[in-house]
């Protein structure tokens, strides 16, 4: 089976929904965040401040490509994967895509209570979520099948993405 693969802006629901998904379709979850941490035995938040983020982008392409030969997986990406065409190209050729999104009010009340958020570690969250999201916007549209997950629960979401899985195959 092919594998599902979620990408979009942080706290946009990817860990919850690939719970679902995962639990849903009987399919394997793996974040690709939590890969990077495992790979570098550091969390990404140490990885940002001691190495910076190209660097964190280099072991991110480094572990996608890795993750995209799986099959009957789950995916769930960061945020930023997506501005790397490498990394959209490796997981297309196994995967379907789903862009995941939300405003920015929905963001950051999801992500207000993590310090594990390194692009947000600044003075106005809300306004450099604003920034990223518009930068990153034409990337997500390009990356595969937009998702609203504004005042939706992860199952909803979850069920959603399977619907239009399904009619993919």
């Amino acid at each position: 089976m092919r594998n599902i693969v979620l990408t979009g802006f942080m706290g946009a629901g990817k860990t919850a929904v690939g719970r679902e998904l995962s639990r849903l379709l009987k399919m394997r979850l793996v974040d690709v965040d939590s890969e990077i941490e495992g790979s570098r035995k550091m969390k990404i938040t140490d990885i940002f401040r001691n190495f910076g983020e190209p660097y964190f982008r280099d072991i991110e392409t480094e572990i996608i490509k890795k993750l995209a030969r799986a099959e009957n997986t789950v995916i769930s990406t960061g945020g930023g994967a997506v501005l790397r065409e490498e990394n959209m190209a490796a997981l297309r050729e196994t995967g379907v895509i789903f862009c995941l999104f939300a405003d920015p009010e929905t963001i950051i009340a999801r992500t207000s209570g993590s310090n594990d958020r390194p692009l947000l570690n600044v003075e106005d969250p809300l306004a450099r979520i604003r920034e990223l999201l518009s930068l990153r916007m034409p990337f997500y549209e390009r990356a595969g099948t937009m998702i609203d997950t504004n005042g939706k629960t992860p199952l909803e979401v979850a069920k959603e993405i399977v619907e239009i899985f399904r009619c993919t195959k």
